[in-house]
């Protein structure tokens, strides 16, 4: 870089593309991937250090302060940013301009340790203006925002450390429990818990078709000798009456019904007309567009907040993380002239409107999420460059910012009351129908709306004929209609979002990636949209209430925001505020004190919920389960019943328990008998699946039920000696695509076959075998092992198919050709990214670092931008703990404690472990090897170059 160039450093590769084309050549933008260093592994924590800061990487005797380490992965980047430095006259720190993005910009200058003018630049739209405005007006690190970040960095880490090892014991290993994500999880299991308490309640009305000068419509009752019939909302969770209404049954509105088409005719007893207007809604915070984008375009938060990324860094909207809903004067000034080239100049107010953020402390953006520019770009004009989904979503965004400075909709409601007398009875129907006189901001967009209870008792919008009052009209079709009240709706992504929003829990930036653990921890799962949770996120959050009331108390968890807030706005000391949150103080119980005065937890207990008085279900290792008591002999061992895994715990009523408890056993199913040996096969269904396996015959005081086909041991005589231990009978597991109600005896032995011998190898004479292994469908050859594409190739590969793959490099042109998407080099490794299909799904690999494209997402909703990140956040993690005895590991050196005043620290460091030198013999062995090896490889090599 020449002398004089100023070095701007961004998080994000495509940020720095676009950033540089806008600031030319006295500008070199380089990116850092994301965050450089993070909070240290315990094993990257030298001994010298260990005492300090073993437990949690953070001293908690010293100011909690943290200790901080470079990835192992982010050393290149380090380095390609320190040469840059080194010719730079001036560095301008461009991260985005949230807490996070401040404390990645801290975290770069105390690693990189600049000995030039170092300023921070902010700009929240990445278009040439904007970015040439925020060159000339760069200020100082907001150190009160990076104190608010490391204070929630800190503090995860000590709320996730110190509770998610009590899950591990006492529920399930693998678990997590996280300041919002606990807290969202016990929402989502609270609303299933009142669905499962919810008590159903029918009731009955009639509608009929009225007609005035040739136009029918709709009419339903609503008065009986002037009382209100009963609705939906007149019931509580119980199934109870709240107030005094009339219930009808269904003989009853039967007899009514029919009375009314008797009559024929009824009279025009009222007519209202109530006129109305409508607001526009303000334009999106991340929260809202998170919501909008669940409800109109199926998108979960994840994804919509993938998508906007993508829209930003390119330059089409504003930041989308942001809790403010203002609109910079030029943005306004950008709507309304929209508006008016569209709609008209009606379609606009006379004066702007300006909305105002609810949040004390609105994300530090500037201004909502909306187009980009002083001028907003239509859809239709930006198709050519964006993707479906990015499209999608702009369009969103450009319609809600455009209708938020329109005009409001106005409309008239006319309600109209028709009397009659039936069987002796005065019977009142209403219609309700409403008609825009102004659609206004309706004209650009309308808010999706999320489910409702009872939403059967809405009247439908209808167009109402012209009526007066003593009109008579001709009434017919009368017919009765049932009802039943319904539960609240299951939480969906765009509900919870909202909801969390709403108990000020959590910030909506991290919403996305808080729904996403959620469900990839399998606390829940999607049913359509709605979030439905598992047995298993019942006994974490019943654990979570038992014994760590206060981390999971919705009040508590939002005040632990407000007080980050406090922190980020310099009202708040870190330090103190940590400590009290630690070690406690008049006003709470610090969460040291709670972790150490646990007691006795009973996990049998946690893992159960009584369903019947005989059938409890209970969460084991392999998943739900009922348990099912004798109730003639409580001795007795239980009866275990699978449950199904698509079936929600509101559905397990104690019907459906029975149910379950009563169906045909499907397991030790009698296919047939082996014709090789004699031998009896059956299926079963087993806690670890279904599979088939190999008996002794059926004893001739063995039945076999004609039902259900189980075999049925006879009762033991008194005094008859017990049978002596049979050897261990054959057993093979069910492939994924067979059940065990559709399997047959060839199949079956099938399976019980394998490992299948496909052939011998021609050159060596080893044989050649397919089989299925934990990771999947497999040839093998000695130890020399290829996957298979599927299952049902273990049964139909030919030795001829197996040869061919062994002819291929076991990691070479064979795998290339399997990925499903290619992208260009990885800015970190320099190696081409692709995504394949693996045994675990569909990954994003540059052969060097591979991760799992997470559940809810497609390779197709997968770009360079995301792969690119996604491979940054795998490294900044590390390389996954090897099983069994551990090699010999580096450990960073010690490092100054870490502190805000940047020349105060030294950088983070990592110093080899020492090894004792290798003797003459084992570097002569180990050349030996890697020679081999190394021959080997292009003796493969040839031969699939010479095969093509």
């Amino acid at each position: 870089m020449a002398q004089g160039k100023k070095l701007v450093i961004v998080e994000s590769p495509t940020k720095m593309r676009s950033i540089q084309g806008y600031l030319g050549d006295g500008y070199e933008v380089l990116s850092s991937v994301g965050h450089i260093r993070d909070l240290a592994d315990k094993k990257d924590i030298p001994a010298a250090d260990k005492e300090a800061y073993g437990k949690y990487s953070i001293d908690v005797e010293n100011g909690f302060d943290p200790y901080y380490v470079v990835s192992d992965r982010k050393t290149k980047t380090v380095a390609e940013l320190k040469r840059a430095l080194k010719s730079a006259d001036e560095v301008l720190l461009a991260t985005d301009e949230d807490r996070e993005g401040e404390a990645i910009a801290w975290h770069l200058l105390e690693t990189l340790k600049p000995k030039v003018p170092v300023k921070r630049m902010v700009f929240h739209e990445i278009t040439k203006d904007a970015i040439q405005a925020a060159v000339g007006r760069t200020r100082d690190l907001d150190l009160a925002l990076v104190d608010a970040q490391e204070t929630r960095r800190i503090l995860d880490r000590l709320y996730g450390w110190d509770v998610s090892p009590v899950l591990w014991y006492k529920v399930k290993s693998g678990l997590s429990a996280g300041r919002v994500q606990s807290a969202a999880t016990r929402m989502i299991v609270d609303r299933e818990r009142e669905r499962m308490a919810f008590v159903s309640a029918e009731y009955w009305d009639v509608e009929a078709s009225a007609s005035a000068t040739g136009q029918a419509f709709g009419v339903r009752l609503v008065r009986i000798d002037g009382g209100q019939l009963a609705r939906g909302t007149d019931f509580d969770d119980t199934g109870k009456l709240k107030k005094a209404v009339v219930v009808l049954s269904e003989a009853e509105a039967s007899t009514l019904a029919a009375a009314v088409d008797a009559v024929g005719s009824a009279t025009v007893g009222k007519v209202e007309a109530k006129p109305g207007t409508r607001s526009p809604y303000a334009p999106f915070t991340t929260s809202t567009m998170q919501q909008e984008a669940g409800r109109k375009l199926s998108m979960s938060a994840k994804q919509a907040m993938s998508v906007a990324q993508r829209l930003y860094e390119k330059g089409y909207i504003t930041y989308m993380r942001t809790d403010s809903t203002a609109l910079s004067t030029q943005a306004v000034q950008a709507a309304r002239s929209q508006a008016v080239a569209l709609y008209g100049d009606a379609a606009v107010p006379l004066k702007p409107r300006v909305y105002k953020s609810k949040s004390k402390n609105a994300q530090e953006a500037h201004e909502a999420i909306r187009p980009s520019g002083e001028t907003f770009r239509t859809p239709a004009s930006v198709s050519s460059g964006l993707d479906r989904e990015e499209q999608r979503l702009y369009d969103l965004i450009w319609k809600r910012t455009v209708a938020s400075q329109m005009a409001d909709a106005k409309y008239e409601t006319t309600t109209v009351t028709l009397e009659a007398d039936a069987d002796g009875r005065k019977v009142e129907f209403t219609a309700s129908g409403t008609v825009y006189t102004f659609k206004g901001f309706l004209e650009a967009y309308e808010e999706g709306r999320d489910e409702k209870r009872n939403a059967q008792d809405s009247a439908e919008n209808q167009s109402l004929p012209a009526v007066a009052v003593g009109d008579e009209l001709a009434i017919s079709d009368a017919t009765p209609k049932g009802h039943r009240t319904t539960p609240k709706p299951r939480y969906t992504e765009a509900s919870l979002v909202k909801a969390l929003e709403e108990h000020g829990i959590g910030r909506p930036s991290t919403f996305a990636s808080i729904i996403g653990t959620v469900i990839d921890r399998g606390y829940a799962s999607k049913r359509g949209q709605a979030l439905v949770p598992t047995w298993l996120a019942f006994s974490v959050v019943r654990l979570l209430e038992q014994h760590f009331a206060d981390l999971i108390d919705y009040d508590f968890t939002a005040a632990l925001e407000d007080d980050l807030d406090a922190i980020a706005r310099g009202e708040q000391n870190r330090v103190e505020w940590l400590k009290s949150f630690y070690y406690g103080s008049e006003s709470q119980v610090g969460l040291r004190q709670v972790v150490d005065n646990l007691g006795e937890i009973d996990a049998r207990a946690l893992n159960s919920t009584r369903i019947t008085d005989t059938a409890t279900l209970r969460f084991g290792k392999y998943g739900p389960y009922l348990e099912v008591a004798e109730s003639a002999d409580p001795d007795a061992k239980p009866r275990i019943v699978n449950v199904p895994e698509d079936l929600a715990p509101d559905e397990l009523t104690a019907e459906k328990a029975q149910e379950l408890i009563d169906a045909p056993v499907a397991g030790d199913r009698v296919l047939g008998e082996n014709p090789e040996n004699g031998r009896v096969i059956v299926v079963k269904d087993g806690r670890f699946g279904p599979y088939v396996q190999e008996n002794e015959p059926v004893a001739d005081d063995d039945t076999v039920d004609e039902a259900t086909g189980e075999v049925v041991d006879a009762p033991r005589k008194k005094g008859a000696k017990k049978k002596e231990a049979a050897p261990k009978p054959r057993t093979a597991s069910l492939f994924r695509s067979m059940s065990v109600e559709t399997i047959d005896l060839e199949t079956a032995l099938k399976l019980l076959g394998l490992p299948r011998v496909v052939g011998a190898d021609p050159e060596s004479g080893e044989q050649i075998t397919a089989q299925n292994g934990r990771f999947g469908p497999y040839l093998k050859k000695g130890t020399d092992s290829r996957s298979l594409e599927s299952e049902s190739q273990i049964f139909d590969v030919t030795l001829e198919q197996a040869l061919e793959l062994y002819a291929q490099p076991k990691y070479g042109g064979r795998r290339a050709s399997s990925a499903l998407k290619e992208f260009e080099a990885d800015p970190v490794s320099g190696k081409l990214i692709r995504i394949r299909d693996g045994r675990f799904g569909a990954y994003v690999t540059d052969g060097e670092t591979n991760v799992t494209i997470p559940r809810g997402q497609t390779p197709d909703d997968i770009t360079f931008e995301i792969a690119v990140q996604m491979l940054a956040d795998k490294r900044a993690k590390g390389p996954a703990p090897k099983r069994g005895r551990a090699a010999a590991k580096k450990a960073p050196a010690k490092k100054a404690p870490a502190k805000k005043a940047p020349a105060a620290k030294t950088p983070a460091k990592k110093a080899s472990a020492k090894k004792s030198p290798a003797t003459d013999a084992e570097k002569a062995a180990a050349r030996s090897a890697a020679a081999k090896k190394a021959a080997a490889t292009r003796a493969a090599n040839a031969a699939a170059k010479a095969g093509s």
